[in-house]
């Protein structure tokens, strides 16, 4: 992933719906300026979610999403409307196209009961005004258009651009932590497990983060951090990767604040008090129960990879037992947790917030504990407190 580029969990996610017909991804080929998506009058002729990273003025980089339609029909129309209606746990703001010759249908109604719902920003754009008369608009998140004329796409835009609150990330990645000046470390294996050639997304985030503030990183592999930090000042930050905690916490002064890379994304994507919490439940594991480990992307299995070989030891060691572990990755993340004792999440750095925040709402709805990498393996070391000593509002969660 080269830092010029900006990753597709970093771009705002405007996603269109429709029913079949609508004239939906018309209307999303004349606001991209470009064919995303095949046009056709045959009802259905979009299958799957159509993603296009893309920038979108006056919006800047954006992840464009073109569904199929959501009334389509039996078994495997039924298949594509849950496709399109996943799309809602990574939308920021939704756009319903509606046939403007025939109106709001119930598809439609029910659509705009889930956008609130969820608390979504949304437009509802009324197609097909060159046909004849569209209904009228009679609130700001309304527009009539026609993707065949082209008219009023370019208000669509900019429609589009003010819902925007902005739509931002629960918290900063590092800019309230430092200051210019500031020596960070960085600590990065490079084992086995690794991918060649590059460091991994949330290494590059941070970097790019510190460099931003102003202060100045070093990053070292595990193995050379002692010779390092004998040559530097005392830094103000040492960040590590998760699964290196327990060599590099022993080199560490108390004084010299510790976490990792998958407690700053905790913190950034999603809501850092509920990973704390639920890493309690660690202590609680019992012979058999299920534990989902759970990644936002897909990726080729290495070796002592973490997610299947490092974790689990972690976990079983701690907890005393041998629970039963279930893994989920991409977008397989499962809606009914009922049979789960705790969710273990990676540090979700190909997610969007949205994602990390609707994974973590429907594990609290389901009263099931939900903590990530980071933040477990932590625990499992016996220096979670210390790890969170940068975030004294969730550290003192561990005393309840």
């Amino acid at each position: 992933m080269s830092l010029n580029v900006t990753p597709s969990s970093e771009r705002l996610h405007i996603a269109f719906f429709g029913r079949r017909n609508a004239g939906k991804s018309s209307v999303v080929n004349a606001v991209t300026g470009q064919p995303l998506s095949v046009v056709s009058d045959v009802k259905g002729t979009t299958t799957d979610p159509v993603y296009k990273a893309m920038e979108l003025l006056p919006l800047g980089p954006v992840m464009i999403v073109d569904t199929a339609g959501i009334d389509d029909e039996g078994e495997l129309g039924k298949l594509r409307v849950e496709k399109s209606l996943a799309v809602l746990a990574k939308t920021d703001i939704a756009v319903l196209i509606v046939d403007g010759t025939v109106g709001l249908a119930e598809a439609d109604r029910k659509m705009v009961a889930e956008f609130e719902k969820r608390k979504l920003p949304y437009i509802i754009v009324y197609n097909k005004s060159d046909l004849g008369d569209s209904p009228a608009v009679s609130y700001a998140h309304e527009i009539t258009v026609s993707a065949a004329s082209g008219e009023n796409i370019n208000e669509l835009r900019e429609l589009i651009a003010r819902q925007v609150a902005p739509v931002a990330n629960a918290s900063p990645l590092l800019a309230d932590l430092v200051k210019p000046g500031d020596l960070i470390v960085l600590v990065i294996p490079i084992d086995e497990s690794a991918p060649k050639g590059r460091l991994i997304l949330p290494q590059q985030q941070v970097i790019r983060a510190a460099l931003e503030a102003g202060a100045i990183p070093v990053c070292c592999k595990d193995t050379e951090l002692e010779m390092t930090l004998r040559q530097l000042p005392a830094p103000r930050i040492v960040i590590t990767d998760s699964q290196a905690f327990g060599k590099v916490a022993p080199l560490i002064s108390e004084e010299i604040p510790l976490t990792s890379f998958s407690i700053l994304f905790a913190r950034y994507k999603g809501d850092l008090a509920t990973v704390v919490r639920g890493a309690a439940a660690l202590d609680k594991l019992r012979g058999g129960d299920k534990v989902l480990l759970s990644e936002g992307c897909t990726h080729h299995r290495q070796c002592n990879d973490i997610g299947t070989v490092k974790l689990p030891r972690w976990i079983s060691d701690h907890a005393g037992c041998q629970p039963e572990f279930c893994w989920s990755s991409g977008t397989g993340f499962p809606r009914d947790l009922s049979e789960y004792a705790l969710v273990v999440h990676c540090g979700a750095c190909m997610l969007p917030p949205r994602e990390v925040q609707f994974r973590q709402s429907i594990a609290a709805e389901q009263n099931v504990p939900f903590t990530n990498y980071g933040t477990a393996i932590a625990h499992c070391h016996g220096i979670l407190r210390r790890s969170l000593s940068l975030f004294p509002e969730v550290q003192v969660l561990l005393d309840e």
